[in-house]
């Protein structure tokens, strides 16, 4: 017996004390988890900070009864990373070379190139329009400048990017030149093309309908070429497109592309990189394993979406909100903001930006393809649609649906404590009990009491995301509709339990809003209910029987599917 507990006068200790005791313990045990997680959390954010490689699946697998916590809290790490390198980019270099390059005057000769002026600057360096003094030409030249940008990971980005380029030769990308370094300096030169960005040219308007249709299939044509050789683009966005004098357009910005087949991913799985308003949902999150061609199409749809509209899919005040809504939101259609866009392209648009990955183009070249049909006034596939394909749309699971891997074991409860209810109210139904309060007790003390041990549960499992306090909100709803049953019934003057088949409708109702959340396939749930109703209405002596029976297996049968889940894949990415 531990010093602290109190006994009482025969030396045993007090059940109240040692009920308090296992009270405090288990709190005690949620307290240390969330400080463990805090910790966590604390030296991953300083590792970021020092520049050092953030690898989400050695966490998670280090860590597996956090996992899930930390994979929802690192992108929000990795955000305020992203912004905080956005923030430092005018920052001093420390190499003593640096200087040089700090005080550089334009003109100013840099080993064979001349530089003459600053083009831009991108996210590892700096853009010269440059004269090639051996060949008599000008040339772009890029090369690293900020010191942020000077450790081994950003150097191989660099030089990727350089290394990618060189072996596409395909007339919609930007050709490089030569790859060399200047004191230590890597600088590679390209092809300079005459014209402006697709940014620039949008920035008075959308551009017609035709025109843009046209620059992001030729686009989508250079991006299907470079995923045919084995190379991705990961950072495809108005600023990297240019249209030429003579209206033809071309990728260039290879910075972020990764080879197909690599084994070592150089920016590994949990880095934050691209641009956020026109990354796909997997990027955002973080989810390397399944990024391929349809990344580069998703950011091809928001590239268009961009040009059609004038604006990206997603704005926001910060990067980490429009990480988040990247992640759980769908965009406005495009003709919510401009009601005048054809409806074919309209739907090249929604296809190309839906989340899950399965239902985009499957290449970058049948983009191209229904884009070109489209200018031709061809049929466009985005607007067939085979029955199961129909069909398949409408059951499968959403991007939410991971997070009913939290709710699945209690669920499970939920189905027996439901079937409890049921079949005791039949019971008292059947021995004539009329006093409408014990039933009121039931439905209204008795299941709220259980619902605010649901909820408790559910906390103390983990921090609770925004789409599970809707769910929360809409079930909160039913009881309240269930539970008005009762002084509806007396202020109707109506036998006790009359409105007892309004239990399947209003279940129906909330599984149906779960359908459009989760899972389509709570439409089959929806429409048990509602058929159970039927037989409510039609057999009301076996009313809460039914209704037990049915209402139980609607809540067992996915809890048990999504406890599965959790406890085969711990680490499982979520969305």
């Amino acid at each position: 017996m531990s010093p602290s507990e109190p006994e009482s006068a025969d030396g045993d200790a007090m059940p109240a004390a040692s009920s308090q005791a296992n009270s405090d313990g288990d709190s005690q045990v949620g307290d240390l988890r969330e400080q463990r997680l805090a910790n966590l959390l604390s030296e991953i954010t300083d590792a970021i900070c020092q520049g050092q490689i953030l690898d989400i699946d050695q966490v998670c697998q280090a860590n597996p009864d956090l996992a899930g916590e930390l994979r929802r809290l690192l992108g929000t790490v990795l955000v305020t990373d992203t912004a905080g390198a956005k923030r430092d980019e005018g920052l001093a270099d420390q190499n003593p070379a640096g200087n040089r390059w700090r005080s550089l005057r334009l003109p100013s000769v840099v080993g064979d190139y001349e530089l003459i002026e600053e083009l831009g600057r991108g996210g590892m360096g700096v853009v010269f329009r440059a004269r090639q003094i051996s060949l008599d030409r000008e040339v772009a030249v890029k090369m690293i400048l900020r010191g942020r940008l000077a450790s081994d990971l950003d150097l191989h980005r660099f030089m990727a990017e350089a290394s990618a380029t060189a072996k596409l030769e395909h007339a919609g990308i930007v050709p490089v030149f030569e790859v060399d370094d200047v004191d230590g300096r890597p600088f590679f030169s390209m092809q300079l093309v005459d014209g402006m960005t697709l940014a620039e040219a949008v920035a008075d308007g959308p551009l017609p309908q035709r025109r843009a249709a046209k620059l992001v299939a030729e686009v989508a044509r250079a991006i299907g070429y470079a995923n045919r050789h084995g190379v991705l683009h990961r950072d495809l966005k108005p600023s990297n497109i240019l249209i030429a004098s003579d209206g033809s357009a071309m990728v260039t910005d290879f910075g972020l592309a990764k080879q197909i087949s690599e084994a070592d991913d150089l920016t590994r799985s949990g880095m934050l990189l691209g641009t956020p308003a026109y990354m796909s949902p997997e990027q955002a999150g973080g989810r390397r394993g399944l990024m391929g061609p349809a990344s580069d199409v998703y950011s091809l749809g928001a590239v268009l979406y961009f040009a059609l509209t004038g604006q990206p899919p997603f704005v926001a005040s910060s990067p980490m909100e429009l990480v988040m809504l990247v992640i759980e939101q769908d965009p406005v259609p495009p003709r919510g903001r401009c009601p005048s866009l054809d409806r074919d392209l309209e739907m090249i648009v929604i296809r190309c930006l839906q989340k899950p990955i399965d239902l985009r183009y499957q290449s970058a070249d049948d983009l191209a393809a229904d884009l070109e049909a489209y200018l031709a006034d061809e049929k466009v596939s985005a607007r067939s649609g085979q029955f199961n394909q129909v069909v398949a749309r409408l059951f499968r699971e959403t991007h939410h649906s991971a997070v009913l891997e939290n709710w699945g074991t209690l669920w499970i409860w939920h189905s027996l404590v439901l079937l409890v209810a049921c079949m005791l109210t039949w019971q008292l139904e059947y021995h004539d009990v009329q006093q409408r309060w014990v039933y009121a007790t039931v439905w209204i003390v008795g299941l709220g009491a259980w619902a605010s041990v649901f909820w408790s549960m559910r906390q103390r499992m983990g921090p609770v995301t925004f789409i599970e306090r809707q769910v929360a909100h809409v079930w909160g709803a039913s009881m309240i509709a269930i539970g008005s049953l009762f002084p509806l019934e007396w202020w109707l003057q109506m036998p006790v339990l009359s409105l007892s088949p309004m239990l399947g409708v209003i279940s129906a109702m909330v599984f149906i809003i779960k359908a459009s959340m989760f899972s389509g396939a709570f439409y089959l749930q929806a429409a048990a209910l509602l058929a159970v109703s039927l037989v409510m209405a039609i057999h009301p002596d076996f009313a809460h029987f039914w209704f037990g029976i049915v209402a139980a297996a609607c809540f067992f049968i996915p809890g048990f599917k999504y406890a599965r889940q959790r406890h085969a894949a711990p680490t499982t990415d979520l969305p």
